[in-house]
């Protein structure tokens, strides 16, 4: 019996030793260099190309120029949604399924006020953009996470190692 209590000391200390170190949090995010190096409004674009399916839902108005702001497109609003307010990984195909369950109502909830464009377009395009995600078949949602994922895991693969 002591020895089932050691063994089990020992396992717990060893976990806590090699998941919850802080120095060991990298195995789980996206390093620093590259969320630095790739960013929405640069991906958004590739999106596009390679899922030309995903409607741009870029007719909103600026609120600083009152122009429509046609860079600010759905794929653009799902990066930053994802990266930025909910801090998940762009590499992880679970981490896009969530956030894809997120705009399909089944996971967390998206709150307005944190919703990207909500602060620079003049009407938040949240609902708007959950119809357009909630549109796209089962199979497209998942052709665009592997787009996503492909962007992502190609821009880190063309990295050089001295940068990450």
């Amino acid at each position: 019996m002591k020895d089932k209590k050691s063994l089990i000391i020992i396992f717990l200390v060893a976990v806590n030793i090699i998941v919850l170190n802080p120095t060991n949090f990298h195995l789980f995010k996206m390093s620093p260099a590259l969320a630095q190096r790739i960013s929405p409004s640069d991906v958004w674009q590739q999106v596009y190309k390679d899922f030309p399916e995903l409607p741009p839902e870029n007719q909103y108005i600026s609120r600083e120029t009152g122009k429509i702001a046609e860079n600010n497109t759905l794929a653009s609003r799902l990066l930053r949604y994802h990266i930025y307010i909910k801090g998940r990984s762009p590499i992880y195909r679970l981490d896009w399924k969530l956030t894809f369950a997120d705009y399909l109502g089944v996971n967390e909830t998206m709150y307005n006020i944190s919703y990207p464009g909500n602060d620079t377009l003049k009407n938040n395009p949240i609902d708007s953009d959950r119809a357009a995600i909630a549109k796209l078949t089962r199979n497209q949602r998942n052709a665009l996470i592997q787009v996503l994922i492909n962007i992502f895991t190609t821009s880190s693969e063309n990295t050089p190692a001295s940068a990450m």
